[in-house]
């Protein structure tokens, strides 16, 4: 979380006039409740949010004198494909618009969390929860704690191939500057302190080596292809975090220097780029940016297909199939160099291979930010025929859908690469992972799931350019703010590409994470979340679309969503601002609904646990009394009684009738004149409005339902019933959430009706993520489940090994030449 700013209180004058500056949410008291076991659900976050300033306002925007830093790179680079290692220098400008003078930046040398002393590498845990990489076994039962043959795959890479940056130079000019490398962070001491307002450079010279992203699971790296005709094989290389880049420098937490342990993402700054890549001259570039020298990279064949997909109707190739094998099979020792130019952009990414087909479609977006945009795929022939026909689609489509929410989308490309990584973002350019199966006669096929994320990454992906690309949210801090804002987005662009795709983003999908105890607030900084994929995505997700759908209603979520948008472009928003935006822009208080979902870990569970069918007592006896004698012989009889009847078993009563007497002939529901009297006297003390209020209800005679709920899982939530009447006629209730709010355990509602109420449910359409739907129907229903019959499993362990049997079996080895060596290998060295 941010880090807490405690200073006195003080004053601070802003163009002639004075406000008052409060510097810290203590300014405001904490509410304790120190008397009986009353929680107030609706409480204000005032005690959890920071206090508004100059730089953020209390309404959620930017302040009168926010600021943010610029930073701004020229990179020449070095691609050596044998060696796999990557070499350049970059010159680094850096603008200092915030209002304190700096002795020293502070740079992220994102390569260095591979290295065996990396915090990230020291502190991951064996088989804990929220570990990355490999996956590994913990001991369980009888079985011992296993390490996956990624795992092994992965420690023998690294121990092959030293990770991590070479520093070879830090320089302002011809001086060396003094520099610290701390883990993933760099501090580089300035010649001179760099006052507000005034810029300063320096150049930095720098290698590493290429992790294969397959052997460490890395966010970037290569991919190796052994089988391609090429002597050697060919890779695909995706660069990102390639270079060092600037530490984040805010308003509110200074220097943004928490160490990367490859969890929590990036904190960057805008700026300008110029990069020269130099790669094999075969390779064909994919980046961030615009390309400056087409001409010198690019055939006359290719720039004339670019022109001509600009005006496409759909999308078409720049290289197609057939031209990318083709390369594929040659090698070449030249290089050539592809230069590209990217303005305010947080972050520069790019790939590279001589395997890709290219293919493209301009989207012409119209507006006055970005026209035209090209949308493009680069892809090899493993991805077909999945890539070609959904790939660049799914680009155009998520612009369209996304625009509608936010704002135009502000870069010239937006880019969708098929390599080694299963999803990643950068300005302009993404990394996304599906592939097709090749089978025997030689078709490539891919089932549901594949299609589903091919086109569920790339929306996802693309849809990170908007959040946190140009909504520059703090990744390493609040994972949520880009991951569930975009999740929320890429639902939507998703069900609106074809709702039966199942996407699972609806409310019912995150139930079992909601009730689980592997779980943190969302408000949890990313490298303490236990799951990451339910924390970040799922359940900020389904938060959005509930606000969206049940509580706010669409117009005015989405006038406030875009709001926030609009407000936080080419900024850097924190959850108070996306908060305090939200409510501001609708109008509604929302502050129960940030508490519940974002800062504990409670679900919904709404129950209804009982309908009371009541009937107004008219007060006159000749009505009330013959009521109550009516409800007394509507009760089930004595079974005791019962069966004597049935056995013949005389009354006494009716063998001695003598001894009947009065209350023979009157029960205690007989009406008498002194019960007449108290009647009218009651009517004669009564008002007169108040004797018309009583008649006309007894007159009505209106049917009235008290319904009792409990709050069993903790988050208030609007109580929604649907409501079915005697006549087959259902009827939609919705209770504000704030029902709850002076009794968040337990309420009843009563309900008033002219017809005859038969069944009652709560959320009946499971649009709350409500974690049992059995005890939301009144009356209880029958569970609807199934059973499976299963056959036996034969017994299992060392004693039941059929050795005698299997001694003398026939070793059959795969027919791969590999798997014949290995097989080789292995009798070789086996005691038979």
């Amino acid at each position: 979380m941010r880090k807490a700013i405690k200073k006195p209180l003080r004053w601070y004058a802003l163009a002639g006039w004075v406000v008052t500056l409060l510097l810290s949410p203590s300014a405001f008291a904490v509410v304790k409740q120190t008397k009986g076991d009353f929680e107030d659900l609706f409480r204000q976050l005032d005690e959890a949010l920071p206090t508004p300033n100059v730089y953020r306002n209390a309404a959620g925007e930017p302040g009168p004198q926010y600021w943010q830093q610029q930073v701004d790179y020229r990179i020449d680079v070095t691609l050596d494909e044998a060696a796999r290692r990557l070499s350049g220098e970059l010159t680094i400008t850096y603008h200092n618009r915030s209002p304190d003078t700096l002795r020293y930046l502070w740079l992220q040398l994102d390569q260095n969390v591979f290295r065996p002393d990396s915090i990230a590498e020291l502190s991951n845990g064996f088989a804990t929860a929220g570990r990355r990489g490999p996956p590994v076994r913990d001991a369980k039962d009888k079985e011992p704690p296993g390490l996956s043959l990624d795992e092994l795959r992965r420690q023998q890479f690294l121990a092959d191939t030293p990770p991590g940056y070479d520093i070879l130079s830090v320089r302002a000019g011809d001086a060396d500057l003094p520099h610290t490398v701390v883990g993933t962070l760099m501090r580089v001491d300035l010649a001179e302190p760099l006052a507000p307002g005034v810029s300063t450079a320096m150049t930095i010279a720098y290698a590493y080596n290429i992790m294969e992203e397959d052997a460490v699971a890395a966010r970037a790296g290569y991919e190796h292809f052994p089988d391609d005709e090429r002597e050697g094989g060919n890779d695909i290389f995706l660069l990102a975090q390639w270079f060092p880049r600037l530490v984040a420098y805010t308003d509110y937490e200074g220097w943004t220097n928490k160490e990367f342990l490859s969890r929590g993402e990036f904190t960057l700054e805008f700026g300008n780029y110029e990069v020269a890549m130099t790669v094999p001259a075969d390779h064909i570039v994919s980046s961030t940016g615009v390309l400056q020298n087409p001409a010198e990279v690019l055939t006359p064949l290719q720039r004339d297909r670019l022109r001509q997909a600009r005006t496409a109707e759909s999308p078409m190739f720049i290289v197609t199939p057939d031209e990318a094998l083709e390369n594929e099979r040659q090698g070449t020792d030249s290089t050539r160099t592809w230069r590209f130019r990217a303005d305010n952009v947080r972050d520069f990414a790019w790939a590279s291979s001589r395997k890709f087909i290219w293919d493209a479609q301009g989207y012409q977006q119209g507006g006055d930010v970005q026209p035209e945009v090209m949308a493009m795929s680069f892809y090899p022939k493993e991805g077909e025929p999945l890539w070609s026909k959904y790939s660049t689609a799914a680009v155009v489509h998520t612009m369209k859908v996304y625009s509608r929410f936010s704002f135009d989308y502000p870069y010239p490309t937006a880019q969708s690469v098929n390599g080694p990584v299963g999803g990643m973002e950068y300005p302009m350019i993404t990394f996304n992972g599906p592939r097709t199966d090749l089978q025997d006669d030689g078709r490539r096929t891919y089932p549901l799931a594949e299609k589903r994320f091919l086109l569920g990454v790339v929306i996802h992906e693309i849809g990170h350019i908007y959040f946190p690309m140009t909504v520059n949210s703090d990744e390493r801090q609040w994972t949520w703010m880009d991951e569930g804002l975009n999740s929320f987005l890429d639902g939507i662009a998703g069900r609106e590409w074809d709702p039966d795709i199942p996407w699972g983003v609806e409310p019912r999908d995150i139930v079992d994470y909601m009730v689980s105890d592997q779980q943190v607030p969302i408000m949890t900084q990313s490298d303490s979340v236990l799951n990451l994929g339910p924390n970040a995505y799922s359940k900020p997700n389904v938060a959005l679309n509930i606000l969206r759908e049940t509580i706010l209603g669409r117009e005015l979520f989405d006038f406030a969503f875009k709001e926030y948008a609009r407000r936080w472009r080419f900024k850097r928003p924190t959850p108070a601002d996306f908060f305090r935006t939200i409510e501001e822009a609708s109008g509604v208080d929302l502050d129960w609904f940030w508490r519940g979902w974002f800062y504990t870990t409670d679900h919904v569970d709404i129950s209804l646990d009982r309908v009371h069918q009541l009937r107004l007592d008219t007060l006159n006896p000749d009505i009330d009394f013959p009521r109550r004698r009516q409800e007394e012989a509507d009760k089930p009889p004595s079974i005791f009684v019962q069966r004597n009847k049935e056995e013949g078993i005389p009354l006494w009563i009716d063998e001695n009738p003598d001894v009947r007497d009065f209350y023979d002939e009157n029960d205690q529901f007989t009406v008498t004149n002194e019960d007449r009297n108290e009647y009218l006297k009651l009517l004669d003390e009564m008002e007169p409005w108040e004797r018309e209020a009583l008649a006309r209800a007894v007159k009505e005679d209106k049917k009235y339902y008290l319904l009792e709920f409990s709050n069993i899982g903790g988050l208030p939530m609007p109580i929604i019933l649907q409501l079915t009447y005697a006549d087959g006629e259902t009827e939609r209730l919705d209770i504000p959430a704030e029902i709850w709010r002076r009794s968040p355990k337990a309420v009843k509602k009563l309900l008033v009706s002219d017809r005859e109420l038969t069944q009652v449910v709560v959320d009946p359409l499971w649009e709350t993520a409500d974690a049992d739907v059995e005890n939301n129907y009144y009356p209880r229903r029958i569970i609807p489940s199934r059973i499976e019959a299963y056959k036996k499993e034969p017994r299992e362990g060392w004693a039941q090994r059929e050795i005698m049997r299997d001694i003398d079996a026939e070793i059959t080895p795969p027919e791969s030449d590999e798997a014949d060596a290995e097989a080789e290998t292995a009798e070789e060295g086996s005691d038979g």
